[in-house]
Order: structure tokens, then C-alpha cells, then sequence
């Protein structure tokens, strides 16, 4: 792990071993050879898988929550998806979504793609560049979108690795989740099939609605690593003991305070995030109205991951930031995840505006029920 991090170097290791032992295809359907995991066995596993490695986990997450969210809205021509499931199981096949543009920013807020795709003689000609396309270089497919030229609209396209006209340029410098290694990609007039288009106008899965769900992955990603982090503070506290007191740390009342707040906050974020995805699982007809819950669930459990290794550094002290140190990196990858879609303004507005209408319809009522009772 700490060779991932300080060379920013994806981790081919790990993703061999996850092949090997049939991990990436645990979300594919029964019917095409993988387990049909649910959104709860989903967000467990990759919280644990994310407790060793969180670039490791997010970058797993991506492609085990691309095919939950395909097979679970359905909307694929059904050929293709098992097409696609089938490359999976059997070639072991690594696939992600690359939404994200320098010129629009992450896909949530709602900018059109200026990669484009034209329909010539019979083929898409797909033109433009993905930043932040994480796993770039270990890819075997990604699900690019573009807008079509002739009608305006956007749609995703299924694309081959292995095609000309792609590159990837090395951009990822940044000093958190550096093993997923979200380079750069680059389309340059790529000839892609007439059935390449898998989705139009389907842009649900970020901007919001139920096909969200999937994106739990990214809350059971941070809070593995808060884990990690408070495991190693308690082994610490465990065994650490300078000469000025008589005992291990771990003995300390403010060390156990710590120790306490850690839990608690794992406490909480945990139980609200396996909530909403029980309820996901075993309530579909609620899925519609799951907006809020999903968001939440993401937002409780970022705020909730920043503080738990901010608390387990505290407990190590000054150690705590020495390079050869594991918090001082999972303290900056968890950071990264205030930037995984949804974002913490997004979620914040659309709580404030279901509080606004909940409440503009409150006050209509108010002369017949003089004691309302909040909506939520």
C-alpha cells in the first residue's frame, strides 16, 4: 500500500488477485455467470476491501457499481449486457464510466460533454478527453459520454480499449488516492460500431433519481478507510508507553474519550448507510422517493470518515504525520471523498429545498392546525 501511494502507481497486484478469486464479476447477473450481489452485500464487501487499500476499493467500486446499476435499471439492449457480463467473467474484463471534462467539471452539475460523437457511413466517430477517468490505464472498456452532433443529445457509448486512437496522458498528481491513477483519456477519432450507443439521455445515475444507489460504493470506500485508521490508533494506544507514565496509553482517559468518539461516529455513519441500503434492497417501490436518503447517506459518512482519522491522529500524536506512517494517508484520502459525487452542497440544497416546500405546504394548513408538525 504505501509503495501504491508514494510512487502513485495503480495497483495491477491487487486487481490480479481480485480477478483471480472472480471479485470483479460478484455484481454481474446469475444468469451470466456472476453472484447478483446486492446493493447491501455490495457497499459490505467493498468497505472491508477498503480497509486494505482505498484505491484499491474505490477504483473495484467503480466497476462492480457500473454493472449493479446496468442490471439494475435494465434499460440495455439485453445482447449487449451480456455481452459485457460475459467479457467480464470470463477475460476478467475491467470496465468504468468517464463522464468527467475539464470544461464541465464533475458530471453532478449538469455540463454537456464537448467530446463528441458523428455518425459516419455507418459508424460513431468518437472525438474529446476524459479527465479523472480512474483506472485509466487498466481498463479494458469504459462507457464515455458525448454529445451527438447532429441532434444535441447526450448518450454513452461503449468503448473498446484496444481500438486506435486512444491514449492516455499522465495527469494524475494529487496527493490523495493516488493508486487509482484517474489519468486522462483521449479520444482521437475513434471508429466505434453503430451499437456502441448503450444509453441516451440517461444521465440519472449522477445527477440524482433512484439509479443512484450505486454510488454508495464510494461512503463504503471512506468509511473502510476510517476504519483502517481507527484499527491502527487502538494497536498503537495498545502497545505505545512513553517513560511518563506507568501504563500503555490506551489506559489514558482522553485516549479512551477518543477511542469512544471514533466508534461512535462509525456507529451512526455504518447503521444510516446499511440502513438506506436495506431499504433499497427491500423496498423497491420506495426507490423513486429514496432521493434524500441516498444523499444523506453519502454525506453522513464522508463527514463522519474525515473525523475518525482526524481523531485516531490525535491519539498517535506527531507519529501521526511522518511519511512511513499509514494515517497521514488515509487522513488525505479520505479528503478525496468530499469530492466523490454527490456533493456536499448538492446534498445540502436539496435538503434545504424539501424543508421549504415541506414548510410553504405547512403554512397553507396552518389555520386548521394551529400545532404542525415538521415534514421530513
Amino acid at each position: 500500500m504505501r509503495q501504491i501511494d508514494e510512487e502513485a502507481m495503480f495497483p495491477f497486484e491487487h486487481f490480479n488477485r481480485l480477478k483471480e478469486t472472480n471479485y470483479l464479476s460478484l455484481t454481474v447477473p446469475n444468469q451470466f455467470g456472476g453472484q447478483e450481489l446486492s446493493l447491501y452485500e455490495l457497499i459490505l464487501i467493498q468497505e472491508r476491501l477498503s480497509q486494505g487499500d482505498a484505491s484499491t476499493g474505490l477504483c473495484a467500486g467503480w466497476h462492480l457499481g457500473l454493472v449493479y446499476d446496468i442490471r439494475e435499471r435494465n434499460t440495455w439492449n439485453r445482447r449487449t449486457f451480456e455481452w459485457l457480463c460475459r467479457e467480464i467473467v470470463e477475460r476478467k474484463a475491467v470496465i468504468n464510466r468517464l463522464a468527467t471534462e475539464e470544461a464541465t467539471g464533475s458530471p453532478t452539475r449538469g455540463g454537456k460533454p464537448v467530446t463528441t460523437a458523428v455518425k459516419r457511413d455507418g459508424k460513431w466517430i468518437l472525438t474529446g478527453r476524459k479527465s479523472f477517468a480512474s483506472m485509466a490505464e487498466a481498463l479494458d472498456y469504459s462507457l464515455v459520454t458525448a454529445t451527438i452532433a447532429d441532434t444535441g443529445k447526450v448518450g454513452f457509448f461503449l468503448v473498446d480499449h484496444r481500438l486506435d486512437g486512444i491514449r492516455i496522458e499522465q495527469t494524475w498528481n494529487m496527493i490523495a488516492m493516488r493508486g487509482t491513477r484517474s489519468d486522462d483519456v483521449i479520444f482521437d477519432h475513434v471508429e466505434l460500431p453503430q451499437d456502441a450507443l448503450v444509453e441516451l439521455d440517461q444521465l440519472e445515475f449522477v445527477k440524482g433519481g433512484g439509479s443512484r444507489a450505486w454510488l454508495l460504493h464510494i461512503p463504503a470506500c471512506y468509511l473502510g478507510t476510517a476504519i483502517a485508521a481507527r484499527n491502527y490508533a487502538i494497536s498503537f494506544a495498545l502497545h505505545y508507553q512513553p517513560n511518563s507514565v506507568s501504563e500503555p496509553i490506551i489506559h489514558l482517559s482522553h485516549v479512551r474519550q477518543k477511542i469512544a468518539q471514533m466508534d461512535m461516529e462509525l456507529f451512526q455513519a455504518r447503521h444510516f448507510l446499511y440502513f438506506v441500503a436495506e431499504r433499497w434492497d427491500t423496498l423497491p417501490e420506495k426507490r423513486p422517493f429514496m432521493d434524500r436518503e441516498l444523499a444523506a447517506a453519502k454525506y453522513i459518512a464522508l463527514n463522519s470518515a474525515n473525523r475518525v482519522v482526524d481523531l485516531a491522529m490525535r491519539i498517535v500524536g506527531a507519529k501521526s504525520l511522518q511519511l512511513s506512517n499509514p494515517l497521514q494517508q488515509y487522513y488525505r484520502d479520505v479528503r478525496a471523498g468530499l469530492h466523490n459525487p454527490p456533493m456536499e452542497d448538492a446534498v445540502l440544497e436539496l435538503f434545504a429545498s424539501q424543508a421549504i416546500s415541506n414548510g410553504t405546504t405547512t403554512a397553507k394548513k396552518a389555520n386548521t392546525n394551529p400545532h404542525p408538525s415538521p415534514t421530513i
